[in-house]
């Protein structure tokens, strides 16, 4: 039996094709790992959604997810970690593991005056601000949504020298706070990481919260005896929106077109608990 739970796949989810930085770290880190991609590219961008809605849609993933027998699930999705981790590690018996966390550690380690570039829900939550400050009070943290990067990534206009200048406005205001470190907020914004790196002083440290999340999820599977011990099978993506338009844009950082599947999520009754009565949206 545990042999049979070591292979069953790990899920990741995003709203879209952002979560494709997690995978590939995943690649990268856990090679033997088989992975199950859900990409909620019907709803996105997730950033200016309500945190009731987000709730709502991290439900149904995980829950469509668990459906197919994942032994992990991975929010690959900085908004969702930031409005919905607690509460639905509550609700489902396996284990979540978010963004913020390994991200706000990563960084407080190394800066001491941190820029987070994210979603205007993620921004807004202050789970960055406030992880960062519990790690290290120290700290000096400046936050910045950004509205615009969601969608202009998923429409592969990441080379327009309109999304250039969308850059240099939202990072504007953390240039003029002479920031050390930037930390990536969102899982679609390494896509940007050349723009940033024009824009942004050579001093100043990235981080990528991927990376310090598939690491976590290597501590997880460890302690738990989960981690597979043979080959990967090849990798399963669904969405929620159109197979071809995620198949097409994924291309360029996969390195090949993925076979991917439409899905329909499970209707879920919510709850009485929402985020709003516990102050997660707070």
């Amino acid at each position: 039996m545990k042999t049979e739970k070591r292979r069953q796949r790990i899920g990741v989810f995003d709203s879209g094709v952002g979560g494709l930085t997690v995978l590939r770290e995943l690649y990268r880190q856990l090679p033997q790992e088989s992975i199950l991609y859900f990409g909620d590219t019907d709803r996105l961008p997730y950033g200016n959604r309500s945190s009731g809605e987000i709730l709502q849609f991290v439900r149904e993933i995980i829950a469509w997810l668990v459906e197919r027998d994942v032994k992990m699930v991975l929010m690959a999705c900085n908004t969702s970690s930031a409005l919905a981790l607690d509460l639905v590690r509550s609700e489902f018996d396996i284990p979540i593991l978010g963004l913020i966390l390994p991200g706000a550690r990563a960084a407080a380690n190394i800066g001491k005056r941190i820029g987070v570039i994210a979603t205007p829900a993620t921004a807004a939550s202050n789970a960055y601000r406030r992880a960062m400050l519990d790690l290290d009070p120290s700290v000096r943290v400046w936050q910045v949504g950004c509205p615009y990067f969601v969608p202009l990534i998923e429409q592969n206009r990441i080379y327009d020298p309109y999304t250039y200048e969308v850059a240099r406005e939202y990072l504007n205001p953390l240039i003029q706070q002479q920031i050390d470190t930037l930390v990536y907020g969102c899982t679609h914004y390494p896509h940007l990481e050349p723009i940033m790196r024009s824009l942004l002083s050579d001093r100043v440290n990235f981080i990528d919260p991927a990376v310090h999340l598939v690491k976590a999820a290597a501590g997880e599977l460890e302690i738990l005896g989960l981690g597979n011990l043979g080959t990967a099978l090849p990798t399963r993506f669904a969405v929620s929106g159109s197979p071809e338009q995620f198949a097409n844009v994924s291309l360029q950082w996969l390195g090949y077109t993925p076979d991917v599947e439409k899905a329909s999520l499970p209707t879920i009754i919510s709850s009485s608990v929402s985020l709003e009565s516990t102050g997660a949206s707070e």
